[in-house]
């Protein structure tokens, strides 16, 4: 039997299912918070960015990538390690993606070409906060090949 991990996520919270060919419902496997990814972009940060002496007389400002976009690629790379990790303990056959549009991008570039391999499904829709029976609901005609 092969069994089929569901990721559904968004910028701040995941959920991590299996499927059993041949069962019905899903079993959840783990949960993630990372509730980083929801502060202000002024609580993420410390203070202003530094300057810099430019050439002749100018001076100028480092530009800071966004503190949000930075906290959500934490936490998509945390997603990636932890979908590796089960790869490589042959945890899943088979890999559906759930996410937002935004996220699904972050977390897609994180994953190892191995994981991407097993993705057979990607789903770009924020499902993050829909009950199991929601989900299944939902996800019917993917999870069902």
């Amino acid at each position: 039997m092969t069994t089929t991990w569901i990721l559904v996520s968004n910028a701040s919270t995941a959920r991590l299912y299996a499927k059993e060919s041949g069962k019905r419902g899903l079993t959840l496997v783990k949960t993630f918070e990372h509730p980083e990814s929801r502060e202000k972009a002024s609580e993420l940060v410390s203070d202003q960015p530094g300057h810099y002496m430019g050439q002749g007389k100018g001076r100028g400002a480092f530009v800071e990538a966004n503190p949000k976009e930075v906290e959500m690629e934490r936490f998509a790379l945390e997603l990636a390690k932890e979908l590796e990790a089960g790869r490589t303990h042959q945890a899943y056959g088979r890999l559906i993606l759930v996410a937002s549009p935004h996220f699904m991008g972050l977390l897609k570039a994180r994953l190892s070409s191995h994981v991407l391999d097993l993705v057979s499904d990607t789903v770009e829709k924020d499902y993050s906060h829909d009950t199991e029976k929601e989900l299944i609901k939902h996800l019917e005609p993917v999870i069902l090949i």
